[in-house]
């Protein structure tokens, strides 16, 4: 970085995907990346190291940090990426405990890493932590309810943190991408209670999200905003990450409310399915 001394990024779920091209394009701006996954460091040619780190394990967190705390002395930058998603399936068709998995590694995770990071960063006096969420952060889609209430939470957090940090030099920001070309998306966990009632449904909403997924946009394209959000001087709150996630940002805030969910129920073609009603005696 112009003869300084790089800073110091740790970024999540980087084994692959999303979390993977954002190591890369930080270290080609200059950063010292921290890459982590649960498999720590793997074959391959990255320009950057790879730590063991499981989100969902307070000594993993603990000691993924402290361990860069003792290289480097100081972490400048958060980018939490780590997650995984539930296949299309209604509500009920995931039990309580594939619900709670993925707030474990989704949300909690998010919350275990900041919290062991925070502290270091508000001795530094500045830091920055960038939090990956989705459209569905702030848009919710029929038959992703679980992983949409995630991500909610992830944008509640978050904005919450950064009023709370920002007077310590601490900025907080979160990344919403829309359909992005991972194996994230190939590695979907399938709902456990799958249920008859939905079959259709759900049927219909995987075709058009992999018809979707044909057109969808490169990781790299998250990545570039990763790296505007960690350079702002003045940061957003919010960063939509390609075109589409734009122009869906632009339609939950302007067009009626109507209009928008008259539009995802054609998108997902759900007012073409049967309605079905109890008998009544």
């Amino acid at each position: 970085m112009d003869g300084m001394k790089a800073k110091i990024a740790l970024v999540t779920g980087a084994s692959s995907g999303i979390g993977e091209a954002t190591a890369v394009r930080l270290t080609r701006a200059g950063y010292k990346v921290y890459g982590t996954s649960r498999r720590g460091a793997q074959a391959g040619n990255r320009p950057f190291e790879m730590l063991s780190l499981d989100v969902t394990s307070d000594s993993s967190v603990e000691a993924a940090v402290a361990e860069v705390m003792g290289r480097d002395g100081r972490v400048d930058l958060l980018v939490n990426n780590a997650g995984f998603g539930v296949a299309p399936g209604g509500a009920e068709e995931s039990s309580i405990e594939q619900a709670r998995s993925i707030f474990e590694t989704n949300f909690f995770g998010l919350v275990r890493m900041t919290r062991a990071v925070v502290p270091h960063m508000r001795r530094q006096g500045n830091g920055r932590i960038i939090n990956i969420s989705s459209v569905l952060g702030f848009l919710p889609m029929p038959f992703g309810a679980l992983y949409a209430a995630t991500k909610h939470a992830v944008e509640g957090y978050s904005e919450s943190l950064d009023h709370e940090l920002r007077t310590r030099g601490i900025r907080v920001s979160v990344i919403e991408p829309a359909y992005t070309k991972t194996p994230f998306d190939a590695n979907f966990i399938e709902p456990d209670t799958k249920l008859d009632a939905y079959h259709e449904a759900r049927e219909g909403v995987t075709r058009r999200v992999n018809e979707v997924m044909a057109t969808a946009e490169q990781p790299g394209v998250v990545a570039d905003i990763v790296l505007i959000a960690a350079n702002a001087a003045h940061p957003k709150i919010r960063y939509a990450a390609g075109k589409l996630a734009n122009r869906l940002r632009l339609l939950r805030r302007f067009a009626p409310a109507g209009l928008v969910d008259a539009g995802i129920r054609k998108d997902l073609r759900l007012d073409a399915l049967p309605v079905r009603t109890a008998r009544s005696f």
